[in-house]
């Protein structure tokens, strides 16, 4: 026999589940001397790359540090420094006991169950937080997902100053890239041209980014947060030459390493 009661529903409340994007900074210091230090070199110059953007604060980095006794946090004044890029600190996850209660004190909420995603070596990543199931026996429904953007094609030379940010997608320049100018892509960035400013793909933590230029004399590569200044000189037999540069996994207990390749070689 089936029965079928009648059910009641609040009218002015409705609670269902969700999925919260969210940028995670993984800490690896306590010092924000040298945090900011670090941050404004990577990011000064950028002041629109986060827009207000949720951030998880993961704490895992600091376990040798937390043992060692000097895992000390000072929550508020990280909360501040974060928000000056436009940063919105929520939640946190992966530290010590100490350190989650002055967190949940400051007003972050710890969610230690919480998954990343994304990139080895990406100061950023994306992770989504999970909030409360939904009280109705409905079947869930997902929105599509948005279709991928296109390519952003710069078709002029950039001059010293300029600078070119490629959310979401990759960058396409077909003009030089002169010294002094910047170009950025959350993907790939393709110069098909001299590149001799700096160029920073893979910006929101994707490994798998790549940089290709047809002549390349780069101040600076980036990918997924591992740079190569000007510093260091491009070897001789890459400097000028049509290049692509990716990003290897370094060996066990080293870090990671732009590898440049000679297209045609």
């Amino acid at each position: 026999m089936t029965v079928a009661l009648q059910a009641t529903a609040p009218a002015t409340f409705e609670i269902k589940s969700a999925n919260l994007p969210l940028v995670a900074l993984l800490l690896k210091t306590t010092d924000l001397v040298a945090l900011s230090r670090e941050l404004a070199l990577r990011f000064g110059d950028i002041p629109d790359f986060f827009d207000q953007d949720a951030l998880l604060i993961d704490l895992s980095p600091l376990a040798a540090t937390a043992r060692a006794g000097s895992g000390d946090i000072d929550f508020p004044a990280l909360i501040t420094l974060l928000g000056d890029y436009q940063l919105v600190p929520i939640t946190v996850k992966g530290g010590t006991p100490a350190q989650m209660a002055a967190a949940l004190q400051a007003g972050l909420l710890p969610v230690p169950d919480a998954q990343l995603t994304g990139g080895r070596a990406a100061v950023q990543t994306q992770t989504h937080m999970q909030t409360a199931p939904t009280l109705e026996h409905a079947a869930p429904t997902h929105p599509p997902p948005p279709a991928p953007l296109g390519a952003l094609v710069i078709d002029k030379p950039l001059r010293s100053g300029q600078q070119v940010y490629a959310r979401g997608r990759d960058l396409v320049v077909l003009a030089m890239v002169n010294a002094g100018a910047e170009v950025i892509a959350d993907g790939h960035i393709h110069v098909y041209a001299p590149l001799r400013g700096k160029a920073m793909a893979g910006a929101r933590g994707n490994t798998d980014a790549r940089i290709f230029s047809l002549a390349l004399d780069a101040e600076l590569l980036s990918i997924a947060g591992v740079y190569r200044t000007s510093e260091h000189p491009l070897p001789p037999g890459v400097a000028g030459q049509p290049t692509q540069v990716r990003l290897v996994p370094g060996a066990e207990g080293e870090g990671d390493k732009l590898v440049m390749t000679v297209m045609g070689a």
